[in-house]
Parts: C-alpha cells; sequence; structure tokens
C-alpha cells in the first residue's frame, strides 16, 4: 500500500464536489483502493472468483443437513453454469474458476476445471487430524495457482469461493483455533441443521481444538483442524497479495481462509475487503479480527463467493468517486 497516495487521495476525496462525507463509507473505500494501486485516481476492471471445493470427513459425524455427494455434484453445476455464482459472476462481470483440490470422485475434465486434487476428502477432524502439513502445503500451493491464472487473464480484483459439504465445521475449528475463541462463539447452523446437528457440529470442533498444541504454527494447526479448500482459499488470497490485487473476502468459509492467510503474511489484511456479513456467528468475529467493515448485509449464507462477487460493482463504483472533479476543476463555489 503507498501511504504518500493515501495521503493524496484523501486529500482529493475532501475537494471533491460534494458535501464533506456524504458518500460514507465508500469514501474510505475509495481511497484505500487508490493506495492499492498506488494512484490517486484508481481503474478497477475485470473480477475473478475461484471457486475452491473440498470434501470433509467430518460429514460422519452428522454435521451437515446435505449429502456428501452434493459437493461433487455442485461442482459439475458450477460448471455447467447453472449455479448463483455463475448467474451472479454474469451480472457482476466476474470470471468464475473452479479449483478441484479435494473432491471425493473423478471429475471430468473441463476447460473451467483446475483438477489439483491433494486427497479425496479430508479425513474426520473430530476424531483425528484432518490432513497432513505436507498436504496443507500442497493445497496452499494449488490455491496459488489458481489465482495466478486468474490475474494472468485480466483479473483487477480477486475474490475466492466454496464449496464443501461440512465446510462450516471446518471454518469454526480453524476459525476458533487462529482466533483462540470457544467453540460455542464460533459454530453456528450452517446449512441449516437443527438443534441435535448444531451440538454435534460442537462437540466435533471441540475435540478437534482439543489435539492442538502451544507452539503449532497456522499451517500445522489448519492441517490438524482445516479443511483443503480452505487452505487453497488462503493461497489463493497470498497469491493475489502478491501482485498487489484487492482482495474480497466472501462469507464463514473463505474469511476462515482469509484469516489463515493474514495468520501466514499479516500484509495481506490491507488489501482485504469484505464484501458481505453472512448469518454464521464466527463470520462476524472474523471480520472484527480483521478490522472489516462488511460492504453488503443481505442475510446471505450460500458461500461459493456470492457475496464478494455482488461486492465488486460496489468497489468499482467506489473507485469512480475519485474520478470526479474537484471544486476548483469544476468551478463550483465551496459551501461554509
Amino acid at each position: 500500500m503507498d501511504r504518500e497516495v493515501l495521503h493524496q487521495a484523501q486529500a482529493r476525496m475532501e475537494n471533491l464536489t460534494k458535501p464533506p462525507r456524504s458518500l460514507g463509507y465508500l469514501e474510505a473505500v475509495a481511497v484505500r483502493l487508490a493506495a492499492l494501486q498506488g494512484r490517486v485516481k484508481p481503474e478497477l476492471g475485470r473480477g475473478a472468483v475461484v471457486v475452491a471445493a473440498a470434501d470433509h470427513g467430518v460429514v460422519a459425524e452428522g454435521v451437515s443437513a446435505y449429502p456428501q455427494e452434493v459437493t461433487y455434484q455442485m461442482v459439475l453445476n458450477f460448471l455447467r453454469g447453472g449455479a448463483a455464482i455463475n448467474q451472479l459472476a454474469l451480472a457482476a462481470d466476474c470470471a468464475v474458476y473452479v479449483l478441484d483440490v479435494g473432491v471425493m470422485g473423478e471429475l471430468p475434465d473441463h476447460p473451467g476445471l483446475l483438477k489439483r486434487k491433494v486427497r479425496p476428502g479430508t479425513a474426520n477432524l473430530a476424531r483425528g487430524p484432518a490432513m497432513t502439513r505436507e498436504e496443507a502445503e500442497r493445497a496452499l500451493l494449488a490455491g496459488r495457482e489458481a489465482a495466478r491464472q486468474a490475474i494472468a487473464q485480466g483479473a483487477t480484483l480477486l475474490a475466492a469461493g466454496d464449496m464443501g459439504i461440512g465446510n462450516t465445521t471446518a471454518a469454526a475449528a480453524l476459525t476458533a483455533a487462529l482466533l483462540d475463541l470457544p467453540p460455542e462463539r464460533v459454530v453456528g447452523p450452517g446449512t441449516g441443521v437443527g438443534e441435535a446437528g448444531l451440538k454435534r457440529k460442537r462437540e466435533g470442533v471441540e475435540r478437534a481444538l482439543a489435539r492442538l498444541r502451544p507452539g503449532m504454527d497456522p499451517l500445522e494447526v489448519a492441517a490438524e483442524v482445516g479443511g483443503l479448500e480452505l487452505l487453497a482459499i488462503a493461497g489463493v488470497y497470498l497469491e493475489g497479495y502478491e501482485a498487489g490485487l484487492p482482495l474480497v473476502l466472501d462469507g464463514f468459509p473463505v474469511t476462515a481462509g482469509g484469516l489463515l492467510a493474514w495468520r501466514l503474511k499479516p500484509e495481506v489484511r490491507e488489501h482485504f475487503f469484505a464484501g458481505h456479513l453472512s448469518r454464521e456467528p464466527g463470520h462476524r468475529l472474523a471480520l472484527e479480527a480483521l478490522g472489516l467493515r462488511p460492504l453488503l448485509d443481505l442475510d446471505l449464507a450460500l458461500g461459493e463467493g456470492t457475496g464478494a462477487v455482488l461486492a465488486m460493482p460496489l468497489l468499482r463504483a467506489a473507485a469512480r468517486i475519485l474520478h470526479m472533479a474537484t471544486f476548483e476543476e469544476a468551478g463550483v463555489s465551496r459551501g461554509g
């Protein structure tokens, strides 16, 4: 982030032809975008969302309202263009990249699918380590590779999405571990499990957290309690940070991956924008820890990157604010 440009953009913002702070939070967003791009008048073009998909062994604990095969079926739906993320991305001028980092079953070859399966789903995190550290590193690398492809093909805004039945349990475990929070504060209903399912989720997360040892580094923690797609999401954001792009967070699982990226590279936080606030209780806590204000609050709970993609037009609009004329440029009299 260019601090000199930050100050220049703020000075210009205060001299634009509008009452002070009349565009509210969008003004702060605009100034941040200018600083990230290193120019007082930022420009944002096409966006990209990498939808990372993987299965979770913790589904065996009865933590999801949907069967595990839905992960595979939904990836096929993404590739056919039939999912919510496909339609919202069309409306938001955003390319969709699908990354198989751990889906159970062999997916067909498709130009929109990047096959980087580390293993066919994690082990049951409620009973033992979700994956090895080496597998965690490979999943992280897969996310980086997918982001690199999106950036090479012209992305100016980068988001991640998630698909994985059971992944709100992994997201809760990872968030609780990284933020040192108790399970009851971060575990939510996910896809709509009842009270009994919610109790099983909390118990599973509690057992996973009990295995953690003092001094474990973030990758060790993620290997113990996380998900393959959560590691890949962290990789997407780390690669996007190195390319200097604005990075848009989605809901709870994606933000858990963002938290991991932050723990691995604290500077990445300066590039984060919170697309929205989801219904999951752990999501609000994660955004608070990152110091982020959500752009949208629409009661979303789908995932796939939908909230992040919906926020992209808002980010483009914020960037355009600094292209307004100043009072001097427009020959407009100032108010008192």
